[in-house]
């Protein structure tokens, strides 16, 4: 029998925030006036995303890496530009975990630098409402989902337990992750499927 939910923890882009690389490039490449396929392949085609993601590289030694990446000296202020620039809130989500969070916890963790969660209230400065200080970069826990350890350190700063969590992916690896970590999980679609999920297992949303 599984445990009633007491925390439902959600990614962020693409589950609470759409999010578009394709505008974040175009963006840099706006910025820098290099071309928007030459950035994609030296960033996202390099595994620079992982090392800022899994914490084996610091905030500001990922921030220095990505522009020597691109060959460009890319300030925090143009690197907050262009992940601002890439992503827009779900408002039906956003509504959602509000009427969510009057019965349950809930709190983010996101593959991502801490670079991204330091400066959240720049780039997703509707988040802060509604969860508070429990937004979780995977860089924080030195490992990246789907990683059980990310799931398992992430739980252990929550004190919760891993069998009473809901957590919500866009991704079907890290929702597989999640469930190897001892997790209840939803493979995120859209926020009809998130709620008729929460609603079959007792939640009123």
């Amino acid at each position: 029998m599984v445990d009633d939910i007491e925390l439902v923890l959600f990614d962020l882009d693409n589950v609470l925030y759409h999010y578009d690389r394709r505008l974040r490039v175009e963006h840099l490449s706006g910025i820098t006036g290099i071309p928007a396929d030459t950035i994609h392949a030296a960033i996202w085609d390099s595994g620079l995303e992982w090392l800022g993601d899994s914490g084996a590289l610091a905030p500001q030694d990922y921030l220095r890496a990505f522009g020597d990446r691109i060959g460009y000296p890319i300030s925090l202020t143009e690197w907050l530009d262009a992940r601002r620039a890439s992503v827009a809130p779900d408002d039906r989500m956003l509504a959602l975990v509000e009427r969510l969070r009057a019965s349950k916890a809930v709190a983010i963790l996101t593959n991502n630098s801490e670079l991204l969660t330091a400066h959240i209230d720049v780039v997703c400065p509707e988040l802060r409402p509604l969860f508070g200080a429990h937004i979780y970069a995977s860089a924080s826990f030195r490992a990246a989902k789907p990683d059980v350890t990310c799931f398992h350190r992430c739980l252990a700063g929550l004190g919760a337990r891993p069998s009473a969590v809901l957590f919500v992916d866009d991704l079907a690896e890290n929702v597989a992750g999640a469930r190897a970590a001892g997790l209840q999980a939803h493979h995120f679609t859209s926020a009809d499927g998130l709620r008729r999920d929460l609603e079959a297992r007792g939640m009123t949303v």
